[in-house]
């Protein structure tokens, strides 16, 4: 949440996929160092028309997701993998342009033309060499296969045949069951697209000498940690026809079932010690320019805020906003937006950003000794529940949405919003990021001790994370001498 202040956002209209995007995306990837990876790997576009959909999407990416993390032992990590996979991929001669992104979320993604992303919270997750090459040998399946510039005319045409049918059929119902067919059949195009690109990327894994069984490994702790941010034990695995990714457990399985062909268990390089020395005192979870969470709290030092959700929400922190979600419907938006010194919050409210703002739900109140206002805005079956906090020239704006306006949806908001407050001096002081220690494992060590000497977690969820974060489960015997990660501040 480290840019947002500094544009101003008046006409930010209420929309639930701005406010409900709290979710894990499943294939996403970057480094932009221009990283040395074989004798062909030099960029060079010429008339390929893929190249030209990365160059214009590319600053959009990097600025989206937090800009470009640098760190050398990353660098050389992704680097050595990306050499590797390039000499044993079905295009040795494709370019390509690598960023890591500086994000706590766990994603990997490519562009046409070769432009591949990975995030630091993904390289975090990663337990090996060969997982994390894992998620680069998918990405360049998407490129070598050309899978971008399929999607996007495959998109263009549903657009298409979407317009047309809702130009010339009279009928409402029709056109919904039109545009839904088309919806679902872009959908399984594109489902089909990652199922092809796991396929590829396994064997791609196993010709670079990796092990192949690390694409399975690695998708079920991306099950885990989706969990994990969710907050939600229960969370469905079943199949979302308009996602853009099949089910993790159907991912898994398939990936087994392709590292099985090329061998059993137990063969291709992993290379953990190697990869977790090179992780050692990365950045983990939020940038401290943009403030961080810290269990159910959000902190900006540099501002000098913060606030509590109630328990059972999941706080994000992302680059222009701070979301959150009760994994029951209800959503939470928090961002803020320049103030005029002359302008007061009453007015401002009334500037036309609120769709479907009750204007009579308008009050004045304030929060910990700031100016504030509350009110209530309805819009195509939604309720939300908008409070405006002023802190100097600044307004924060919280923003709860739900379709079943119930009490607890109300006491939620009321909770958010009185808590939060200015932070004193000392609480800014002790605000420090979190970063990755390797850690081997001494005489003694148990799980539930290594997590122990973690922070920045609540105490409950330790061991869960710890856990996760190193591929083990809470009655894992460890081997002294093993490497595991630790996060600390």
């Amino acid at each position: 949440m480290g840019a947002f202040l500094h544009r101003t956002t008046r006409h930010v209209h209420i929309a639930m996929a701005v406010l409900i995007g709290v979710a894990l995306a499943g294939c996403q990837l970057t480094s932009s160092s221009n990283i040395p990876l074989n004798n062909n790997s030099r960029v060079f576009f010429g008339g390929n028309p893929d190249a030209s959909i990365g160059a214009r999407e590319h600053p959009r990416v990097v600025a989206g997701y937090g800009g470009v993390y640098k760190n050398a032992g990353a660098e050389e990590a992704v680097a050595k993998a990306v050499g590797r996979l390039v000499a044993a991929s079905d295009d040795p001669s494709q370019a390509y342009k690598l960023t890591i992104l500086n994000s706590p979320a766990v994603n990997a993604f490519a562009l046409p033309g070769g432009y591949l992303y990975v995030t630091r919270g993904l390289l975090a997750l990663a337990n090996d060499s060969s997982e994390m090459a894992a998620v680069l040998a998918h990405e360049m399946a998407h490129v070598t296969a050309h899978h971008g510039a399929a999607r996007q005319q495959r998109e263009e045409a549903a657009a298409l045949a979407s317009k047309v049918v809702t130009n010339i059929v009279d009928d409402p119902a029709e056109v919904e069951a039109a545009v839904a067919s088309s919806q679902r059949s872009l959908a399984r195009f594109t489902q089909a697209q990652e199922l092809q690109a796991d396929s590829i990327g396994v064997r791609t894994l196993a010709r670079a000498g990796y092990d192949p069984y690390a694409a399975a490994r690695f998708l079920e702790s991306m099950g885990r940690f989706s969990k994990y941010m969710s907050a939600r034990a229960d969370s469905s695995s079943a199949p979302d026809f308009l996602s853009t990714h099949p089910n993790t457990p159907n991912r898994v399985a398939r990936a087994i079932r392709e590292a099985r062909q090329i061998g059993a268990p137990g063969i291709g390089v992993q290379d953990r010690d190697d990869y977790l020395s090179k992780l050692d005192g990365m950045l983990f979870g939020d940038d401290p320019l943009q403030g961080f969470v810290r269990g159910q709290s959000f902190l900006h030092k540099a501002l000098g805020i913060g606030f509590t959700v109630p328990k059972g929400f999941a706080l994000e922190n992302t680059p222009q906003a701070v979301l959150a979600s009760d994994g029951k419907g209800t959503a939470l938006r928090f961002d803020g937006a320049d103030l005029k010194q002359s302008e007061s919050l009453s007015e401002y409210i009334n500037t036309g950003w609120i769709n479907g703002l009750v204007e009579s739900s308008i009050r004045n109140t304030t929060v910990n000794g700031l100016p504030a206002v509350t009110a209530t805005a309805l819009a195509e079956g939604w309720s939300f529940r908008i409070g405006l906090v002023r802190k100097g020239s600044t307004v924060y704006r919280f923003i709860l949405a739900t379709r079943d306006p119930s009490e607890g949806f109300l006491s939620a908001f009321e909770e958010t919003l009185t808590s939060f407050r200015q932070l004193s001096p000392t609480e800014q002081a002790r605000l420090r990021p979190l970063s990755l220690r390797v850690v081997k494992v001494r005489a003694g060590d148990t799980v539930h001790s290594l997590a122990r000497r973690m922070s920045g977690i609540a105490p409950s969820r330790r061991v869960e994370l710890f856990t996760l974060m190193n591929g083990l489960t809470a009655n894992k015997q460890l081997r002294v001498g093993q490497a595991v990660k630790l996060v600390v501040d």
